[in-house]
């Protein structure tokens, strides 16, 4: 898939997004990845990013896409590479969530709008509150 114009804009938009998800994700033991990847065994994969997103998004916001890659050699450092898919109301973007010891990235490949702007920037505001909107508040019960 062709990188949109756009991208590099949108990329730092779903980074600060789903941040906290990829936390989460990093919490699964890389061995764990790497079988899953091995045997083909997406539904399990599928699962563990369903697990992480549901804590953050709204259900079915974020979905694994159409695969992943486990980059695991003898000379460098381990890493996961996630296709994942943001369905927040009105926009679609597919990226690849690449997972480390010490970092993740975020390499958006398109974005689909369902009533795009001609304005791109206003499209990304509009993915930027989409996304907000779609995250789960969390409030701590208060003392009485």
């Amino acid at each position: 898939m062709n990188r949109q114009p756009h991208s590099a804009a949108r990329e730092i938009v779903v980074a600060n997004a789903i941040q906290d998800v990829a936390n989460e994700l990093r919490l699964i033991e890389l061995a764990d990845y790497v079988a899953f990847i091995r045997l083909e065994s997406m539904a399990s994969i599928a699962d563990i990013v369903e697990s992480a997103a549901e804590l953050y998004f709204m259900p079915g916001t974020l979905r694994l896409g159409h695969g992943c890659e486990a980059h695991v050699t003898w000379t460098d450092a381990p890493r996961i590479a996630l296709d994942l898919e943001l369905r927040p109301e009105g926009a679609t973007v597919y990226f690849t969530l690449s997972l480390s010891a010490l970092q993740a990235s975020v390499e958006v490949s398109y974005v689909a709008f369902d009533r795009p702007s001609d304005d791109p920037e206003d499209n990304s505001a509009f993915l930027e509150a989409a996304l907000a909107k779609s995250r789960i508040r969390r409030t701590l019960p208060s003392c009485v």
